[in-house]
């Protein structure tokens, strides 16, 4: 096992996009989804010692979610992220010196954050970019030394130093605690129930072969856990409620999570619907199966009110989690816990995963990290974000894509045929596509174990748009995002 920090320097980052439709629509707190666009990077490194390593990631432009501006358009907000690859990209390039994976990271953290407020990003956006080059840098590193993702943490060959960027984890021995991190073979998938979705009965809105209500979902993959969407109106998320626990109310055993997604204008009205979760009798058994409530305040409002006297279900973080002060923050307003979303960055899921462990070793006890879903498509977004929550030890995981997203349609059949070679046992070929393989409720993880940042396959980048970032917004300068991301002669490997 390889020990002890690799540094290496940047020789190369290029990023692409691809775009790709939904089966079903999405329907999450205001916003509707019927199509997206996916963002790939593919970095190149030299280690200080002369191994030379390519690596890749990629991630769903989703918007609506990192910035819910509603004077914003959608197109605006894909935009935005576009920017903030660029100012990554840019911000990542600039020096030339060898440093660790998380070096890395920390080194251009506080001023991807910074140009993006110029380019009028809230923090969120501008950390998607910084989070996609991490992912990309860290599989590049992994290829060069041979190894998996899994043994470059436990070996710390990122060089993990939390305290350069979180001051409250000062003198902790933070390379001990990635030797503790033991993948996961499988993880149960918790399934989106999102608000535009059908309850019962076969609609027949797309007419593949797939399931397209939940009743059908529960009895083609099995699945056991539910994550479902709220909107915010007390009234009508309890009739909701009432219609979905009809459906699950059938199993032997189920369990949910419940998502506000910053519905709730207060917290006034959290108090009144979760006064009326309680008291309806038809909810009891989904009110026993509830492990936590996911981000129901503004994001700007999450920090005003102490939650930790309204009711015993536990709340969480999600869109507020936009800095890496944001769990200490929250828990000293009574939040227990955090999501964790490679696109938010992987680096600060490590970071709270090792403030969870501390606090729960203090005493205080039940502090917990959760695994959220931004839509993350079959290959390499899904694969990533998959070793993450293994790693982190979680039990299941949020995932959608399999739901709302055909497969790896939008891919090439040879780039396809690819994936499914290489993980045999995380995919399957069925209606026309590769797709995740759920069996009894849950994914298989052992392929992702390979050298590599969880996968042994790559786009085939001379099918994909290199990047161009859009017409800048940035106060007073031109700035990053009018530069082209990935030159056309660099589109081919």
């Amino acid at each position: 096992m390889t020990t002890g920090a690799t540094h290496f320097r940047i020789a190369a980052i290029d990023c692409f996009e691809r775009p790709l439709c939904y089966r079903l629509p999405f329907r999450f707190g205001a916003t509707t989804v019927t199509h997206g666009v996916q963002a790939f990077v593919r970095a190149r490194i030299v280690t200080a010692d002369g191994r030379a390593g390519e690596g890749a990631s990629a991630e769903l432009m989703v918007p609506k979610w990192f910035d819910k501006r509603p004077e914003l358009s959608s197109a605006q907000n894909v935009d935005a992220l576009r920017t903030s690859l660029a100012i990554a990209r840019s911000a990542y390039l600039a020096q030339r010196e060898p440093r660790s994976a998380f070096g890395h990271f920390a080194a251009h953290v506080a001023e991807c954050r910074s140009e993006g407020e110029r380019h009028d990003l809230p923090a969120l956006a501008a950390a998607f970019g910084a989070a996609e080059i991490d992912k990309a840098l860290l599989d590049a590193l992994c290829n060069a030394l041979g190894i998996s993702f899994f043994t470059a943490l436990r070996g710390n060959a990122i060089g993990f130093a939390p305290a350069s960027v979180a001051p409250d984890l000062d003198g902790i021995d933070a390379a001990a605690f990635v030797t503790t991190l033991v993948p996961r073979e499988s993880i149960a998938v918790r399934h989106t129930i999102g608000l535009a979705d059908v309850l019962e009965g076969h609609p027949h809105a797309v007419g593949d072969g797939l399931p397209e209500s939940l009743d059908e979902v529960v009895a083609h993959y099995g699945v056991r856990w539910f994550k479902i969407k709220l909107s915010g109106d007390p009234a009508a998320d309890i009739v909701r409620l009432i219609a979905i626990a009809r459906v699950l109310d059938r199993l032997p055993r189920y369990g949910v999570t419940l998502d506000g997604n910053e519905q709730y204008s207060g917290i006034d009205a959290l108090r009144e619907f979760l006064r009326e979760l309680r008291a309806t009798p038809a909810l009891e058994r989904m009110c026993a199966s509830l492990a936590f409530i996911e981000q129901p305040l503004p994001r700007q409002r999450t920090f005003e009110s102490d939650v930790s006297a309204i009711g015993a279900v536990p709340l969480l973080i999600d869109e507020a989690d936009a800095t890496l002060d944001a769990f200490p923050r929250a828990r000293a307003r009574g939040y227990r816990g955090v999501s964790s979303k490679s696109c938010k960055g992987l680096y600060k899921s490590l970071v709270n995963a090792l403030r969870r462990t501390l606090w729960n070793r203090a005493g205080e006890g039940g502090f917990f990290l959760s695994a959220e879903d931004l839509t993350t498509p079959a290959g390499l977004a899904v694969q990533q974000d998959l070793a993450l929550a293994s790693v982190l030890g979680l039990a299941h995981v949020e995932r959608n894509g399999h739901h709302y997203i055909d497969g790896m349609a939008s891919a090439p059949r040879h780039e396809q045929a690819s994936f499914l070679a290489a993980h045999p046992d995380l995919y399957e070929r069925s209606h026309g596509a590769v797709r995740l393989a759920i069996r009894g409720g849950a994914l298989a993880l052992g392929s992702l174990a390979q050298p590599g940042f969880a996968s042994a396959a790559m786009p085939d980048w001379s099918t994909l748009t290199p990047m161009r970032a859009p017409p800048s917004r940035a106060r007073g300068a031109a700035g990053a995002g009018d530069a082209p991301i990935a030159p056309q002669t660099q589109r081919s490997t």
